[in-house]
């Protein structure tokens, strides 16, 4: 007998329900990925307020208001591509949260942009482009040119997982815009080829140090019979080195405008931190490694807290060496358009340095973690010990080439370092005989390099690098500084003709 209960009816309420529930999920994932852009739109409004408010009074109100606004789109791209470098180390390393890391680069990248930052403004306002080759309003434009199109490209290249130079970006627009204004002549051509020989410098140089640091943690203490007892000894060692090198490096990079003592005393209060460090590491590495079980898990215990401390030094170098890749157009302008002179004032609003230092933090925590897991993470494993390699070589780097006088690009040098650890690690896994007896030793197996070579599918899927981030990291790296002048350029040519 048939069910005479069953229901005729269409159950038309319980599916436009579903359907209903359905449109507001979607709205609600859609919302979340418009709530950083929303949020950058509001801080550019925050600050074309803030500049009006201290210009409005002023000659060039306007103008210096939508440059403001420029500003801190910059400032947030920065913070989106280049801050990354700083924390990707600790976060892929799991020494940081990605909480945790974005916090303290926030915190210390607007103290080193407010506090540090002014020293460094002037290269490039002023240093690239020579202001007296062209009038004021010309030179207003360019340097409003150059902001847009270094911001826009930091942008494209942060959306497509590309971590680039920021002051090779801003570097490359003010040339563009300086020669489309002023002409070759207004160019700083030797200054321009010390940047060009950044591109291949920074990176090499990095990912050497990173290598042969990462090479002396593998033979002196990753593959000793006794672990512990050889990090006991090699571990205040390393720990001291850091910290030597990192307050040499803010002592010559982002402090130098502040504390102005030479090279040589710089690197004399790095040696002594380094050897009041030491001192401080060898009962603390010593109760840290208590109970410790003999493997190469427990030895990342007593590398977390340099790296916590690595990134968030290296934030407070990034903020005062970079923000001038925001600012330094910016109160170019403002000089310009108040005292109707090309060139740059050394006394920088206050207004225009919070612009900057908020502007890279809030790009960070809005943009960032995209670039930290690339960095950190996609491009090569990492583990503590790789980590304070590649945050070690950052920091040395800096210093090698500062004793030779050559500039250096702290993106390249970072990026360069991931690779390098990661290209080191291929060549160590096939060639060292230290790391054959210990496997051997261990009755572990060993697979010889004549294996992978029979097999081309396997030798690919060990690779230790991912390639495919590397040519589309080295490819953006190549076009910045071309890409951005000739952008640069065209933008000069429009905001000339519309405005000049």
């Amino acid at each position: 007998m048939a069910n005479t209960s069953a229901r005729l009816e269409k159950p038309t309420l319980d599916k436009d329900l579903e359907k209903l529930t359905r449109v507001e999920e979607a709205t609600h994932f859609v919302s979340r990925r418009l709530v950083a852009p929303g949020l950058g739109l509001i801080f550019l409004a925050i600050a074309m307020i803030v500049s009006g408010a201290f210009v409005i009074d002023g000659p060039g109100a306007a103008v210096i208001v939508a440059a403001a606004a420029v500003a801190a789109y910059m400032a947030m791209n920065i913070g989106a591509n280049d801050v990354t470098n700083n924390v990707s180390p600790a976060v892929g390393a799991r020494a940081l949260s990605m909480t945790a890391a974005l916090v303290i680069a926030a915190i210390c990248e607007t103290l080193g942009a407010f506090f540090a930052g002014g020293d460094v403004i002037s290269t490039i306002s002023a240093g690239i482009v020579a202001p007296s080759t062209m009038p004021p309003a010309v030179f207003i434009w360019a340097m409003m040119a150059a902001l847009l199109s270094a911001a826009v490209w930091i942008n494209v290249a942060t959306w497509s997982g590309a971590p680039i130079s920021t002051t090779h970006a801003i570097v490359g627009a003010v040339m563009g815009a300086g020669i489309a204004a002023g002409g070759a002549p207004a160019v700083d051509w030797p200054l321009m080829a010390g940047i060009a020989a950044s591109w291949v410098v920074s990176p090499l140089l990095g990912g050497l140090v990173a290598a042969l640091f990462l090479y002396a943690i593998k033979e002196t203490i990753i593959y000793q019979d006794d672990k512990i007892a050889a990090a006991r000894r090699w571990v205040p060692v390393l720990v001291a080195l850091m910290a030597g090198c990192f307050v040499a490096y803010l002592a010559v990079s982002p402090l130098a405008g502040i504390l102005g003592f030479g090279l040589a005393t710089d690197l004399l209060i790095g040696l002594v931190t380094g050897i009041a460090t030491y001192a401080a590491a060898v009962p603390f590495v010593a109760r840290q490694s208590i109970g410790l079980e003999n493997r190469n898990q427990s030895l990342r215990k007593l590398f977390r807290i340099p790296l916590i401390f690595s990134a968030a030094l290296l934030s407070f170098a990034h903020g005062a060496n970079d923000v001038a890749n925001a600012i330094g157009p910016l109160a170019a302008i403002v000089h310009a358009a108040r005292s109707a002179e090309s060139g740059f004032d050394a006394v920088v609003p206050q207004w225009v340095m919070l612009i900057g230092a908020l502007g890279i933090s809030l790009g960070l925590l809005l943009f960032g973690p995209k670039l930290i897991v690339l960095v950190g993470k996609e491009i090569t494993k990492l583990n503590p010990m790789r980590a304070y390699c590649v945050a070690l070589s950052a920091a040395v780097t800096v210093l090698v080439a500062s004793g030779l006088g050559m500039p250096v690009s702290s993106t390249h040098t970072a990026v360069g370092a991931v690779f390098g650890v990661g290209f080191f690690r291929e060549w160590y896994t096939r060639n060292s005989r230290r790391r054959l007896d210990y496997i051997r030793k261990r009755g572990g197996m060993f697979e010889t390099e004549s294996i992978d070579e029979r097999n081309p599918d396997e030798l690919s899927r060990r690779r230790l690098v991912r390639r495919s981030h590397f040519m589309t990291i080295t490819a953006a790296w190549i076009i910045t500084v071309p890409l951005t002048g000739m952008v640069s350029g065209l933008l000069f040519t429009l905001l000339q003709w519309l405005f000049g």
